[in-house]
């Protein structure tokens, strides 16, 4: 475990950062786009997904499960 990994755990914990973490996912991971949304649009909800991931595996590795 790192050092910002714990940094991560510590920035998301408690009520707040879970309230955060909630939202993220709710308007990125949770988000559906229609069967119009462009090639843009889906590139960057994707990416978004992927920062919140990224995010949420910090949060793992800084509390020391995997």
């Amino acid at each position: 475990m790192t050092d910002i990994e714990k940094a991560y755990a510590q920035t998301f914990s408690g009520r707040s950062g879970e309230l955060v973490l909630q939202h993220l996912r709710k308007i990125t991971i949770e988000r559906v786009l229609g069967p119009n949304a462009s090639d843009s649009e889906l590139r960057s909800i994707e990416a978004q997904r992927a920062l919140v991931h990224q995010i949420s595996q910090m949060i793992s590795r800084g509390r020391g499960a995997s």
